[in-house]
């Protein structure tokens, strides 16, 4: 299978999810402009909230600072490992090696005191969840008011891992993240899936990460964004945008 025919899958696939967990019969792929009408000066309410994993709702699942703990662990030489890890992550986020083949290619390369199992459970542990910034988004979902979703990159095994074992099916009612879709985060592939495939207008959807870079390209698209820092940061910059549980 061509990297091109297995992202038309991934996008099929999605649409397909959406298509069946919203219910619309007329799905059309283009975006929706929305104007403000003559006399007024506000924007449109925010019908769509979509939020980073890593840095948001959790500890990131693989970052440097996840990796650096994992190599210290286990002792493993950490400049030939980043080359190799730098040489196979973008493949790894967007799905298109599994978890084992991109362990194959960084560390069970050669002989290892240690099990595969011991490593992958390691990398597993270090995901931690921010429990009061998971409450705040399950009250919004909970309100009924705002669609939710996640825009995020993560390999396909860790963010399963992560969904199922913070209940996020519960929560978010699609998943635009990089190993599912093919995109990464900042490309503006991934921020344009998400607008189209749930067809709700930029001017009405709030993109929450905690990298500035990210932000950037969201608001581009006219997507409203919010710098994650702190909980009560959050609330007060989504309260000013009229959102509330």
């Amino acid at each position: 299978m061509t990297p091109s025919e297995r992202d038309k899958i991934q996008t099929e696939a999605l649409t397909s999810f959406v298509r069946n967990s919203t219910d619309r019969r007329n799905f059309i792929y283009t975006l929706p402009t929305v104007s403000v009408p003559p006399g007024r000066d506000s924007l449109p309410a925010i019908r769509a909230i979509f939020w980073d994993v890593g840095g948001v709702l959790l500890t990131n699942a693989w970052d440097r600072t996840q990796r650096m703990a994992t190599l210290e662990h286990f002792r493993l030489d950490t400049e030939e490992f980043h080359v190799r890890h730098e040489m196979v992550v973008s493949s790894f986020e967007r799905g298109k090696i599994t978890l084992d083949e991109y362990l194959d290619r960084t560390v069970f390369y050669r002989t290892r005191p240690f099990t595969r199992e011991a490593f992958r459970e390691f990398m597993f542990s270090l995901s931690q969840p921010f429990p009061e910034v998971i409450a705040f988004a399950r009250a919004l979902r909970d309100s009924g008011k705002y669609f939710m979703g996640t825009i995020n990159n993560e390999s396909r095994e860790l963010n399963l891992r992560r969904i199922e074992q913070n209940g996020f099916r519960d929560i978010f009612q699609i998943f635009v993240s990089s190993c599912f879709v093919g995109f990464r985060k900042p490309e503006q592939d991934i921020y344009r899936m998400a607008l189209e495939t749930t067809q709700i207008p930029p001017q009405e959807c709030c993109f929450i990460d905690d990298r500035a870079l990210n932000l950037e390209c969201a608001l581009k698209f006219g997507m409203h964004t919010i710098e994650m820092q702190t909980l009560k940061d959050l609330q007060e910059r989504l309260t000013s945008l009229g959102v509330s549980p």
